[in-house]
């Protein structure tokens, strides 16, 4: 129920940003990105800030981002973006359409709220969570289709396909999210976002996808501490 509420706002979000967007000036499109950016930055940092054990995520951070190089998800994310757009977008505007469709997958699907709203979700039903992200992502996306354009509206699929995914895993495997795995993995997720805010800000250019296997490294890594520290 939480996916589909959240899906269901990001269509709203975005097909009013859509509209507007003609309406905003190049220069409050970039505002708005960079507002974009630097709260994108506060909330990764938030989340990351609560690690009970900094190695946890950084050997997180490393494995997954090997395993993301090596699967090239960056590159595929990327092409992916470049169907759509070859697709659904004029020439002039494939750069853009795929930005914002790499950005909007990333912000919606990399966040601490969705790893905490899809467990929470998978684990007892509870939604309320993911509500309160829909409604943001709702906001934001208005914003990013104002300022990046109709790419943001297909990140729905990746809404679908990550947070549904983390829902249903969440539910066949509850006895495997102890409060320590889920601590955890929300803040190696914050890192990823606070890498996503250095990209949207355009203070640094990173490929941050490839980072996005670290979330499911890092329960096995609490888990294998567990093993070894009993």
């Amino acid at each position: 129920m939480g996916t589909v509420i959240n899906v269901f706002t990001v269509l709203i979000g975005s097909t009013i940003g859509f509209l507007l967007q003609k309406s905003f000036s190049r220069e409050l499109k970039e505002l708005m990105l960079q507002g974009i950016g630097l709260v994108t930055v506060l909330v990764g940092v938030q989340m990351g800030l609560k690690t009970e054990n900094i190695l946890i995520p950084l050997f997180g951070l490393l494995l997954g981002g090997i395993i993301g190089f090596l699967m090239r998800l960056d590159y595929w994310l990327d092409q992916f973006g470049h169907s759509l757009a070859h697709r659904f977008a004029s020439g002039e505007n494939n750069s853009r359409f795929v930005q914002g469709f790499v950005t909007a997958s990333l912000i919606f699907c990399a966040g601490p709220m969705t790893i905490l709203g899809s467990l929470n979700d998978g684990l007892s039903g509870d939604y309320h969570l993911l509500v309160l992200k829909s409604t943001l992502d709702g906001f934001t996306s208005l914003a990013l289709t104002a300022s990046l354009g109709a790419g943001v509206f297909f990140s729905i699929f990746t809404i679908i396909i990550v947070q549904g995914s983390f829902t249903l895993l969440a539910f066949y495997l509850r006895p495997f999210f102890s409060p320590d795995v889920i601590t955890e993995t929300a803040a190696v997720g914050g890192l990823i976002i606070i890498g996503l805010g250095i990209v949207i800000l355009e203070l640094r250019k990173m490929k941050i996808a490839n980072f996005l296997p670290a979330i499911f490294v890092v329960p096995l890594l609490v888990k294998l501490i567990h093993l070894f520290t009993k």
